[in-house]
């Protein structure tokens, strides 16, 4: 009699399963078959010879190596040149626009100014409108500067940089500003009792404190600007030697007649590695500062 009635909840747990957690188990997988597809489909067309689109399949027809010897050895198309740009630029703009944006956060968050309101209501607003939009006031600025500013002209990165540090306004303030706002204030009073200074308090109380979120700004920074091809295509364009990855790898796809998607998915494949190491790095401080979150009171 006890193993019937045990089998029995056997079968009812089994049921219960089907029920309730199955469906979740096989969306759960479509989803991720969903989010491979593309890189799988990448990697084969990387080690696929022919190079061809039209004729790609999840197994390679001419697999080899021959894609990724030609990012080293082509001279017309200075792959690596472009990767080294890439990343100083991105990491370069990833520091710029964190240091800007967590000191305006601060200033929004523990400051309190008349027309503050109006700054949280039109930096909120500025960010309806999309990047595309500000590509010809950018234009016309820098052909402008460049009479003065020498430095401030096209196909210059420094010029870029101080196009992109500008966004560091924009969704990285109002993001940390709502960080800090979690942070409480009596930090900061107990902290002026004993005679620290506002720098003081946003250098060695703030900013500690704040790591897990300085941490995912710094890392969606720097995938932005990685990904980055309209403006800086723009900026950049005229200078070959100075040209993002995103801009550069055009070229293997640009003309019908010179297309080489062999080549242009073994370059986005090794692109994806700068990112992967950084996500790697910061991941301890983002798993730290959700576990600390979810234990806060």
């Amino acid at each position: 009699m006890s193993s019937q009635v045990l089998v029995r909840q056997k079968k009812m747990t089994f049921q219960k399963w089907v029920r309730v957690l199955a469906w979740r188990h096989f969306i759960a997988l479509l989803a991720i078959a969903f989010a491979l597809f593309p890189l799988i489909w990448m990697a084969s067309a990387s080690f696929d010879e022919l190079g061809k689109i039209n004729t790609q399949s999840l197994i390679p027809q001419y697999p080899g190596f021959g894609n990724y010897r030609a990012l080293w050895s082509n001279p017309d198309q200075p792959y690596w040149l472009w990767m080294r740009n890439s990343v100083m630029i991105a990491s370069i703009n990833a520091v710029l626009q964190l240091a800007i944006g967590a000191t305006a956060a601060y200033a929004l968050s523990r400051f309190r100014y008349r027309g503050r309101k109006t700054t949280l209501m039109t930096i909120l607003i500025i960010q309806m409108f999309p990047q595309l939009l500000a590509v010809t006031a950018f234009y016309v600025i820098l052909a402008d500067l460049r009479e003065s500013i020498p430095f401030m002209d096209f196909g210059s990165p420094i010029a870029l940089l101080v196009i992109f540090a500008g966004g560091a306004l924009g969704i990285n303030a109002w993001m940390l500003k709502g960080f800090f706002d979690s942070i409480p204030s009596e930090i900061d009073e107990s902290a002026k009792i004993d005679g620290a200074s506002h720098g003081q308090i946003y250098v060695r109380i703030i900013l500690p404190l704040a790591l897990p979120m300085l941490a995912v700004v710094a890392l969606l920074s720097f995938i932005g600007t990685m990904n980055e091809f309209l403006l800086t295509a723009v900026i950049l364009g005229g200078n070959q030697e100075a040209i993002t990855l995103a801009v550069g790898m055009r070229q293997f796809i640009e003309t019908d007649f010179q297309e080489n998607w062999g080549a242009f998915a073994a370059g986005a494949l090794i692109a994806t590695l700068p990112v992967m190491i950084l996500f790697i790095w910061l991941q301890k401080f983002v798993v730290s500062g959700l576990t600390a979150g979810s234990l806060k009171g």
